[in-house]
């Protein structure tokens, strides 16, 4: 081969290398569909043909409802009653609205789970500036090392593809949404046994933006997505435990950094287990470390296929199900959650494969996910195990924090169909406060030696 031939050969190897590396962001033309044809975060604004979707018109008012001494909102819904209710007897007939595993909990729980389905409301909304940035993403976000970390994106911060193009980049959106800046929050998880006896662990948990922390290092953090810590305040025998997260944009160059304070050793160590499918904190086994959140982490490990977008049942505007009214026992049963208390509706979802790559390890090998397209949030996951067998359903009970513009979740559900046990996580109603968004605190709280001076049994 000549050497020109041969600098040719090489030069269009070296294109072709660089393509598959980074993936475009979309052109000015099309992010100019954002706020006009498409939503701000990129959804279809009309409604579909025969108007059980109506169009989005800005999502809630701040001042839908009303909101008591501890920040709980008033249900804008309530007086609605369900249009119908799916059960074991009639799920056939609506199928084609359902995730696999919706219609597996039909099958485990043929005379408790139910759907009660009531109009849909189209209530997400995220303040001004948050549109603006989701727009400023679209034309300058890329996707590097396969899809597995961002460039271009420390402007923007939020909703990393809101246009997207291939499963990984609607992943990114929901791993980049706005949750109302830095936030804390009084949240519990719990395990019933098989019975519906349960014993409860109790979180305060917080997340910090470095965009939202005056002493940050900008230079330092500029592949940190969010601090995450969460401290045990209850049962005594964990009480004192605290988990410190640095969450990293590409976690495969610079993989997720965390530490535990154990109360009863008083030493903080690191803990890389916090990650893919390490145990999750207090779950019995029932859940992995990337189950929370419906899914975070590095996306490394598989291989994502965008199937398109459907029209599904999914859990939103959960007002009833996060009353302060409640006492956890209304809601922790059997098998599964109190469905009289939940609410789903009829909405567009972009629906995701994930299959585990060659060579790879997790526990679940398949991951059938389903996003709400017009806040981003993870509504349904079924979860499958290396045979292929249909495991574990989460579910995602959205409900738009609308006093704050914040899409976010109620409670958060993962049934194990073998076990006949579950896991949720999130719930708050019997807590002293909802939660709280806007968070003031500081770089310097979320640091391994931060942890070490506030870890005291």
């Amino acid at each position: 081969m000549s050497n020109r031939k041969h600098v040719i050969h090489t030069g269009a190897l070296l294109l072709s290398l660089l393509a598959s590396s980074v993936m475009a962001q979309v052109s000015p033309q099309e992010a100019a569909a954002l706020g006009s044809k498409l939503t701000p975060l990129g959804a279809e604004k009309n409604g579909n043909a025969d108007g059980s979707i109506p169009a989005w018109t800005g999502g809630l008012p701040v001042n839908a409802g009303a909101v008591d001494s501890r920040g709980f909102l008033a249900d804008p819904f309530a007086d609605e009653k369900p249009v119908f209710t799916i059960t074991a007897q009639n799920a056939s007939q609506y199928k084609d609205k359902l995730s696999a595993g919706q219609m597996a909990m039909f099958q485990r729980y043929p005379q408790t789970y139910k759907i009660p389905v009531y109009k849909t409301h189209r209530t997400a909304a995220v303040p001004d500036a948050i549109y603006s940035a989701a727009k400023l993403s679209a034309v300058n976000t890329q996707g590097v090392d396969g899809g597995n970390g961002l460039t271009g994106f420390n402007e923007s911060h939020y909703y990393a593809f809101p246009i997207p193009k291939s499963g990984i980049e609607v992943v990114w959106n929901h791993s980049t949404r706005y949750r109302g800046g830095n936030t804390k929050r009084l949240i519990t998880r719990v395990q019933p046994q098989t019975d519906g006896d349960f014993s409860m662990v109790h979180f305060e948990d917080e997340v910090a933006y470095p965009s939202e922390l005056a002493d940050e290092n900008k230079s330092s953090a500029q592949n940190i997505l969010f601090y995450f810590i969460q401290r045990v305040t209850a049962p005594a025998r964990l009480a004192g435990n605290v988990l410190l997260v640095h969450e990293t944009i590409d976690q495969v160059k610079e993989p997720r950094s965390a530490w535990l304070y154990n109360a009863g050793q008083r030493r903080v160590r690191r803990a890389p287990q916090v990650s893919y499918d390490g145990p999750a904190t207090a779950a019995d086994g029932l859940a992995t470390s990337d189950n929370y959140d419906m899914f975070n982490g590095a996306p490394d490990r598989y291989d994502w296929k965008l199937v398109g977008k459907k029209e599904m049942y999914i859990p939103y505007n959960s007002y009833k199900l996060d009353s302060p009214t409640l006492k956890y026992g209304d809601i922790l049963k059997a098998g599964h959650i109190n469905q009289d208390l939940t609410r789903y509706e009829l909405h567009r979802v972009w629906e995701v494969v994930a299959t585990l790559k060659p060579g790879q390890r997790h526990i679940y090998a398949t991951r059938h996910m389903y996003f709400d397209e017009d806040s981003w949030e993870l509504a349904e996951v079924d979860h499958y195990d290396g045979r292929g067998a249909l495991w574990r359903v989460g579910e995602g009970h959205i409900q738009q924090y609308y006093n704050k513009q914040v899409p976010g979740y109620t409670a958060e559900t993962l049934y194990d169909l073998v076990a006949g046990r579950y896991s949720v996580v999130g719930l708050k109603n019997e807590e002293k406060r909802s939660v709280e968004f806007g968070y003031k605190t500081m770089a310097s709280n979320y640091t391994p030696a931060a942890l070490r001076q506030e870890g005291v049994r």
